[in-house]
Formats: C-alpha cells, sequence, structure tokens
C-alpha cells in the first residue's frame, strides 16, 4: 500500500510554491532575524504567528532562528495551532504517513499520534486538508532541519487549558528530555494575535495579550486576542505547571511588516525555555 500524503494547502497562497524559491525565501527570513544571544539554552517550545510569509514571516523567524545552534538535536516536533475552516471540539492529529510541501514530504511521527490519541486526540484529517495555521511553519523546520525530524500536527478545537497541557504532558512523558538537556519533544503553538484593527488599537491589544502570555494566564487571553486561542490557553497552562520561562521574542503587525496600518494582523513570537539565564 502506498503511503498516505497529505497534499499542501497554502503553498503558492501563504508562501512560495515552487521549491527554490521557497527555499530561499525561508533562508533570507532566517538570515535576517537576530541571533540567539550567547548562552541562551534550546527552548522547550515556541509560540509563532501563521500568516503569509510576507507579513508574518519576519516574526516567525525571529523565534525559528532560536532553534538553529540546536538544529541536530530537534528529532520531533508537535505543531498545535486552530481550525479555521472546520468546526471541532477537542483535538485532532492526521492519519496521513506524511504531509507534504515543495519542499518534500515529512513523515507523521506514529508514537507521538498514540500519545495524543491516549491523551484524548482524535485521528481525522478533514481538519487539517485546508488548514494553513500548521502547514506554514513546516517549511521552516524544514531548513532547519533537513530531513532529520518527524512531526505531529495537532488541529486544536473548543477545548480546555488543562486539557491542552494534559496532552503535552503525555508527550512530555512519552519523550523526555535527553541526557544533554534537550526536549525530546520540541512544540510549536500557531497563532496570530489582534485581528482587523489600526495598528495603534493592535498593538495596545497585543501588548496586554503578551502580558497574559508571560504571566502564564489563559484565563486573560480573550476570544478576539488570538485566533489560535485554545491551543495559547493551553500551553500557558503547561508553562504554569512546569514553571516554564516565557519571554517575548519579536512582536510586530502587518502594518510593519507591509506598510499599511489602517487595517492590520498582530503578531507574536515566544519562547519557552524550563530554567532563566541571565
Amino acid at each position: 500500500m502506498s503511503p498516505r500524503v497529505r497534499q499542501p494547502a497554502a503553498a503558492g497562497i501563504f508562501y512560495p510554491s515552487d521549491p527554490g524559491q521557497l527555499a530561499g525565501a525561508v533562508d533570507r527570513l532566517l538570515a535576517e532575524a537576530n541571533e540567539p544571544p550567547s548562552g541562551e539554552p534550546m527552548p522547550e517550545g515556541l509560540i509563532v504567528p501563521h500568516a503569509g510569509y510576507v507579513y508574518s514571516g519576519p516574526v516567525a523567524a525571529t523565534a525559528y532562528a532560536r532553534l538553529r545552534p540546536f538544529a541536530a538535536s530537534v528529532s520531533r516536533v508537535a505543531i498545535l495551532g486552530p481550525a479555521h475552516f472546520f468546526p471541532l471540539l477537542g483535538a485532532a492529529v492526521p492519519g496521513v504517513d506524511s504531509w507534504r510541501t515543495p519542499l518534500g514530504d515529512v513523515p507523521i511521527d506514529g508514537a507521538l499520534r498514540d500519545a495524543a490519541v491516549k491523551a484524548g486526540a482524535v485521528i481525522d484529517d478533514g481538519p487539517h486538508e485546508p488548514e494553513h495555521s500548521l502547514e506554514v511553519q513546516v517549511p521552516f523546520l524544514q531548513r532547519l532541519l533537513a530531513d532529520r525530524f518527524s512531526m505531529l500536527p495537532v488541529a486544536v478545537g473548543v477545548t480546555s487549558p488543562g486539557q491542552v497541557a494534559d496532552l503535552l504532558a503525555e508527550f512530555l512523558s512519552a519523550f523526555p528530555a535527553t541526557p544533554d538537556g534537550a526536549p525530546g519533544v520540541l512544540t510549536l503553538i500557531s497563532t496570530d494575535l489582534s485581528h482587523y484593527h489600526d495598528h495603534e488599537t493592535a498593538r495596545r491589544i497585543d501588548r496586554r495579550t503578551a502580558d497574559a502570555i508571560f504571566a502564564r494566564d489563559p484565563e486573560a487571553i480573550g476570544g478576539e486576542d488570538a485566533c489560535g486561542l485554545f491551543a495559547l490557553r493551553g500551553v500557558l497552562e503547561h508553562a504554569r505547571r512546569r514553571e516554564l520561562d516565557v519571554r517575548l521574542l519579536d512582536m510586530r503587525t502587518s502594518g510593519d511588516t507591509s506598510g499599511n496600518r489602517r487595517r492590520v494582523v498582530g503578531y507574536g513570537a515566544f519562547g519557552l525555555w524550563r530554567s532563566t539565564w541571565s
């Protein structure tokens, strides 16, 4: 039986469909991102935006650049984000064997999928087929990690912060940290922030959201504050339970990256670490 492959839905819309152009675009974004501070440890998780690369790509690259020194240590990635086009209660993971982008196929991690199902997720490709929020993260991973990783995309619908935190705990239980301290599973939370305000209003709302993220306070994230609301709330509960340190890496709006400040979308990049450093 031939492997089942999820075809890209966002290529040519959110990012280039030509492999060479896509590789070049991602590499440029990563090259323009700031280098991690000296001595910064590997993050356990990242919160990254998911709009078209021309809009949110520079902010996402700021987060992904944090992985550059640790690329050889990352072998499993869980990507959690919203299902924009599919009504969903709880979490859904794909049943296919791999996901395709113009840069090639990435295997779905069967053991992570089993852990997700154990934590209450369902196997359903429906929420994933049209969805961009998870797909747009994959080319960044492919350029950073080459073919050395497997992944599990998780579409997160209406659910409690505790249920998402339980899911993430199941991942870490199945794959604990390595002896050198690298997380057994890198967690990515895909979300944009405020939508369709003027630039200054968006900055004010997003700063309030950032404060809630720093405080690891899921209940302080309102329904209009982030489109990846449920995954974001869940990772904050996870961070609270594990006493993770949350730091802002970058925060802008589409007005900063595209120039139109009348009706913008907010983007934030944050890192989650297991310990503080000076």
